[in-house]
């Protein structure tokens, strides 16, 4: 358990019983009828139990007692502790999302959160990589020399160059590999890392969408995939050529190297042999790109490239946002302030009167 989540489980614990109940029945009501994600879940009650754990050192003993003056002095006290403005405005959402759902529980009588300002966020434009960037990253697993290959580390992503594994220990009670012989898992990786690099790249889908993938959810012959994004929405995403080799190469070579007992219909695997998960995805992508010389990449930043590429390709805004599951449309229109801005500076550099 990480130290916030140790505090945060620690002050739930500490609260009236009242609150602690009623932080309880709201994080059922995400997880049930919201049908939020865990994370998202997670974040909601952490922020609630802030507020709850401020409301009672104000006195307050049930939720009836948080009022607007409560929400108030709980984000100004956020904000004299440094909390930055997009912090302060996800707090204040997660506020009036608790005050709206105990307004229609009748645990308040009025819906006082309707009532809260919040800073506005600032949206940072994403650092995108170009289009010869994006296709050194996704096929660096390929160019990687077998020689030079790392070992895999436990959690089944490839360590950076130069780095010792930690892979799981031989029967000599080293790690695998530590004889400088290839472990049997070393090519089986690079065929599931280039698959995962492909999608994330190719479809613009969310790290946590792409390992969440079941076999089931790939259709080869339309080449799309079946993704269940934020909420459980549904939707279908083409992928290209390359993604399609990736994918067959994986799934005929690489996947039944790795699976196991506890591997189930999952698409992608970890080295040994479970789901992969998100923070492994995230390391591996880093880490190639690390290893590629390129600038510092996250799954994330795969999305905000792929989603750039194609509004720079002519791709219509509802499109994009349809593939890229945004709820609302306001959520695409920050990659048009990309585009813009890098047209901008190529105007800078090449027009004799820029």
């Amino acid at each position: 358990m990480s130290r916030d989540a140790g505090g945060t489980r620690a002050a739930h614990q500490a609260l009236p019983p009242a609150l602690r109940e009623a932080v309880d029945e709201f994080a059922d009501h995400l997880s049930r009828v919201s049908n939020r994600s865990t994370h998202t879940v997670r974040a909601y009650v952490t922020d609630l139990v802030s507020l709850l754990d401020h409301a009672t050192r104000m006195g307050r003993a049930d939720v009836a007692g948080v009022d607007l003056t409560v929400l108030r002095s709980w984000l100004a006290r956020q904000r004299t502790s440094g909390a930055a403005r997009s912090s302060l405005a996800r707090r204040a959402a997660s506020a009036r999302v608790f005050s709206a759902w105990a307004h229609r529980r009748g645990l308040l009588t009025t819906d006082v959160g309707a009532a809260l300002a919040s800073p506005r966020a600032q949206r940072e434009l994403p650092g995108v990589l170009r289009a010869e960037q994006a296709a050194a990253l996704v096929e660096a697993p390929g160019r990687l020399p077998a020689a030079r290959v790392d070992q895999p580390r436990a959690d089944g992503s490839l360590a950076p160059p130069g780095a010792a594994p930690d892979g799981p220990p031989d029967r000599d009670g080293g790690t695998a590999g530590g004889t400088g012989e290839l472990p049997d898992t070393v090519e089986p990786v690079l065929l599931r890392d280039r698959a995962l690099l492909e999608l994330l790249y190719g479809t613009g889908v969310r790290v946590s969408e792409a390992c969440g993938l079941d076999r089931a959810d790939v259709d080869h012959a339309r080449r799309v995939v079946r993704v269940f994004g934020k909420g459980g929405r549904e939707r279908t995403v083409p992928y290209g050529v390359p993604a399609q080799r990736a994918l067959d190469e994986w799934i005929r070579q690489g996947r039944p190297a790795l699976a196991g007992a506890q591997s189930g219909d999952a698409l992608l695997l970890g080295a040994r042999g479970g789901r992969l998960n998100p923070t492994t995805a995230r390391r591996i992508v880093s880490g190639y790109a690390e290893a590629a010389g390129l600038p510092p990449t996250s799954p994330h930043g795969l999305r905000h490239s792929a989603a750039t590429h194609l509004l720079e390709g002519g791709a219509d805004l509802r499109a994009v946002q349809e593939l890229l599951g945004h709820s609302s449309l306001a959520s695409t229109q920050i990659y048009t302030h990309v585009s813009v801005e890098r047209l901008r500076a190529a105007y800078r550099q090449a027009h004799p009167r820029a």
